[in-house]
């Protein structure tokens, strides 16, 4: 007649099952992010650095002052716009 399914090999049918899904799960996350996942990383490049250097001839004696003023503009803070429906 039929086959008498035992307690133990339901929860190992139900074990089975589990593990595959995760199995499923994992193999369709790594699809889904392949391109990040393999593409090649970008170097990070740091931004130019502006270096200046000054020359004081050996005959010159007297004290230096250098000054340099920089002027920053304030940041007009952005217009919020509504949203009408």
């Amino acid at each position: 007649m039929g086959k008498k399914k035992t307690f133990f090999s339901e929860i190992k049918n139900q074990i089975v099952t589990g593990i595959g899904l995760v199995i499923t799960a994992g193999f369709g996350l790594l699809i889904a992010n392949m391109q990040s996942i393999f593409e090649p990383k970008e170097e990070v490049q740091q931004p130019p650095m502006m270096e200046q250097t000054i020359s004081i001839p050996e005959g010159v004696k007297d004290t230096l002052v250098i000054t340099k003023t920089i002027k920053i503009k304030p940041v007009k803070p952005k217009k919020e716009e509504e949203i009408t429906w």
